[in-house]
């Protein structure tokens, strides 16, 4: 028997008013499966927690119109923060806590935790994604945000199918001002082999804001400006017989630097030590032997079996790969003393991860019961090195001339071996109740090598040593329970409410947390006095806890979603702006707040709706709960739109709103708001859209730069040194068709 509330399938595309999703029948809405909620497809109306999709047709209106895939999902998903318009998504928390995001299943989060999950594959080639909000066990460490499941685009069977998009951004500011896009892809075959090749490529030029002036580099985390990405995605389907299936997934992806024009930082670095502070300014002759990129690959092979003792079998064999370089930083030195602090240095750092792993998942219908269990191995491997560069010649050009000098180490290497053994089960207790339960354990193994403290490292190149002792590494384990109950009960056939309790457990980034020491300068080597060591000092596993109470409603016109809920741990990751590691503090944190959607239908041709996401973010600091710090915090945000669509054509207006953010110390992120206009019109042969980013042309600083100048500003160079901009208006035109 489908289960009464089948047809209530709250859909992201709904909100955002894509005309392909809008003028589907119910009957095909009701097949909407996902499998962020349970690892098992899964109807969202089954799933006791928020779920949110974004189909093909809604993230295409927005990367169409000029969008990146951040800022696309920070405006549909009501929980996500908005995304930066550079490399990092550093602070796009999901409910004020950091999601696990995933491609087909398989992680994009490392040891290292550097955000760049949403630096990884080109729009073009994503089928839809999948969000579950609130911190979560089902997918093991990381999740304390929730999950963001990226799937890929497959082949659909049949005659050969292609589809060519070409499309271009620009602000009309200066001739560099010119974002060039163009993508294809092969798919076809037969009911029993099928595949699909998608390539897509795009090359960035400047980002101009809203008076004109060219926007300075991110130097801290990178930004996108003169940036080229490749991303070639193929898959390949094979039914084997009617009950088993094997598909394989092969993705390479690169995206880097590739232009002329940097930041100047004044000679000798004038900028930056604050003796002229109006030297900075967007040269072309910029020339480094590293230059900012994100590579990686990624292998996936997924078999599933309807029918293995009684069960429907899924297995899932992953390796993934990435390679991570940053821009050239100056560090200034604080101090003469030669013993504690290198002279001044010049130096661009690249992290390598490497992840192979394994999934099992059985599932078996008992009656009113669904079990569902298996396990989950992975290995990860990590290492990193710093480039020192030609000092000389970097302060004589202002840090656009970077010829290396040095290589050393720059975090220590890291392995970390995890496995779990989970069990979740439902319960259909009654025709209107389902519950749910599950536990999952999880035990990882860290192992850190033996480190140099960086800046001894530094030192010893400078020639001010002759070597150091390194801080001993060691090997530590984490052994987690983790548990989660929840219970969906069906108000009407077009309403349900839900309520569930849930965990989730992360261990936050070893490598900037271990290695560091203390030295005394004996004759000419550096003797260690004390460092953070595995055996004195072991690195704090964190675990979420979450409650939530959520109602979906889903009738005529209307389509809702909204929760409630409050998410807390002991323990808090802290910043140490000296040396840019991380401490964990025996400090409460909490984080509680209203996440929702709603749309209306005005007729066949208008429709409204938005998003919102109240939150607050506190920290118990002697004894009372205090605004926590912005940099880690989220803001609440709103968004809104109205759409008109006819056959041929459709047209949107969207709007966001970022509240401020305050904190204890009384550190603020100021808020903006931000309108696009988007739109497209169907051709005799293809399809043409536009959209005018930032409408009112509106002049800010992003959220990110606010943050940049919290983390660096003051201690590494002047906040103008990090004051990274948001664009202002720019106009996209994009052709796309399918044949």
């Amino acid at each position: 028997m489908r289960h009464p509330f089948a047809k209530l399938t709250l859909l992201i595309p709904a909100l955002s008013t894509a005309p392909l999703v809008l003028g589907q029948e119910s009957s095909q809405q009701l097949q909407q499966l996902v499998v962020v909620g349970s690892r098992a497809p899964a109807q969202i109306s089954e799933v006791p927690g928020t779920v949110w999709v974004v189909d093909q047709a809604a993230l295409q209106e927005q990367v169409r119109s000029g969008r990146s895939l951040k800022e696309a999902l920070g405006d549909l998903i009501p929980g996500l923060d908005g995304g930066a318009q550079g490399r990092t998504n550093f602070g796009q928390n999901l409910r004020g806590r950091s999601p696990l995001v995933m491609i087909d299943g398989v992680s994009l989060n490392s040891a290292r935790g550097v955000s760049r999950q949403f630096d990884s594959i080109d729009p073009f080639n994503i089928e839809r994604i999948e969000v579950l909000s609130g911190a979560t066990s089902l997918y093991g460490g990381g999740a304390t945000g929730g999950i963001i499941n990226i799937v890929t685009r497959k082949a659909v069977p049949g005659d050969a199918a292609y589809e060519t998009q070409v499309g271009a951004t620009s602000g009309f500011q200066d001739s560099d001002d010119r974002d060039l896009r163009i993508a294809q892809s092969i798919s076809g075959g037969s009911e029993r082999l099928s595949g699909r090749l998608g390539i897509a490529v795009e090359k960035k030029g400047g980002y101009f804001d809203a008076e004109g002036e060219q926007i300075r580099s991110d130097i801290a985390q990178t930004d996108l400006q003169y940036n080229r990405s490749v991303d070639v995605t193929s898959s390949v389907g094979f039914e084997i017989d009617a009950l088993q299936r094997v598909d394989v997934l092969a993705q390479y992806y690169d995206s880097r630097f590739d232009g002329d024009t940097g930041l100047f930082l004044g000679e000798d670095f004038s900028a930056v030590r604050g003796t002229d502070p109006y030297a900075f300014d967007m040269r072309d002759g910029l020339k480094t032997d590293q230059e900012p990129a994100t590579e990686r690959h990624l292998v996936n092979i997924s078999y599933q079996h309807l029918d293995v003792l009684g069960h429907t079998a899924y297995v899932q064999a992953y390796s993934r790969g990435e390679d991570l370089s940053f821009h050239p930083f100056p560090y200034l030195s604080r101090s003469d003393d030669r013993t504690k602090s290198p002279a001044d240095y010049y130096s661009a750092s690249s992290q390598v991860t490497d992840v192979v792993g394994a999934k099992l998942l059985l599932v078996k219908q008992l009656d009113s019961f669904k079990f569902s269990y298996g396990l989950d191995v992975d290995r990860e491997t990590f290492e990193a090195d710093q480039m020192l560069f030609d000092f000389d010649r970097a302060a004589e050009s202002g840090g656009l001339v970077s010829r290396e000098q040095a290589v050393i180490g720059r975090y220590p290497d890291i392995e970390i071996d995890t496995g779990a053994v989970f069990l979740q089960t439902e319960w259909q207790a009654t025709d209107s109740l389902r519950l749910n339960a599950g536990i999952r354990q999880q035990v990882s193994r860290v192992d850190v090598d033996d480190f140099v403290d960086k800046d001894y490292q530094v030192l010893v190149a400078q020639g001010f040593g002759s070597a150091a002792d390194a801080v001993p590494g060691g090997d530590q384990s984490y052994n987690v329970t983790l548990g989660n109950v929840g219970a969906i009960f069906d108000l009407t056939d077009t309403q349900q409410v839900w309520g569930n309790i849930s965990q989730g457990f992360e261990i936050p980034d070893p490598a900037k947390y271990y290695g560091q020491g203390e030295y005394e300068l004996a004759g000419t080597r550096f003797q260690l006095v004390n460092g953070v060591t595995v055996d004195d000092s072991p690195l704090q596993g964190i675990k979420t806890h979450q409650v939530e109470l959520g109602w979906r409603h889903g009738s005529g016109p209307w389509e809702n979603q909204f929760a409630a809920y409050y998410a807390w741990s002991s323990k808090a990751v802290g910043f140490d702006r000296a040396d840019l590691s991380i401490v964990v503090n025996d400090e409460k944190t909490r984080d509680y707040g209203l996440e929702g959607g709603s749309s209306y239908r005005l007729s066949d041709n208008w429709q409204v709706g938005g998003t919102t996401h109240l939150t607050r973010s506190e920290i118990k600091t002697d004894g009372d709960w205090e605004k926590r710090d912005v940099r880690y915090a989220s803001a609440s945000r709103f968004t809104a739109f109205v759409g008109w669509q006819n056959t041929d054509t459709h047209i949107r207006l969207q709007g966001q709103h970022t509240l401020d953010l305050e904190d204890a110390a009384d550190r603020e992120i100021e808020g903006y708001s931000l309108f696009d206009l988007l739109g497209s019109h169907r051709l005799p042969v293809g399809e043409l859209s536009f959209g005018i980013a930032n409408l009112l042309d509106k002049d800010y600083t992003t959220t990110w730069g606010q943050r940049a100048q919290s983390f660096y500003g003051g201690y590494y160079g002047p906040d103008e040194m990090f004051d990274y901009r948001g664009r202002g208006r720019t106009y996209s035109l994009t052709y796309a068709v399918q044949y």
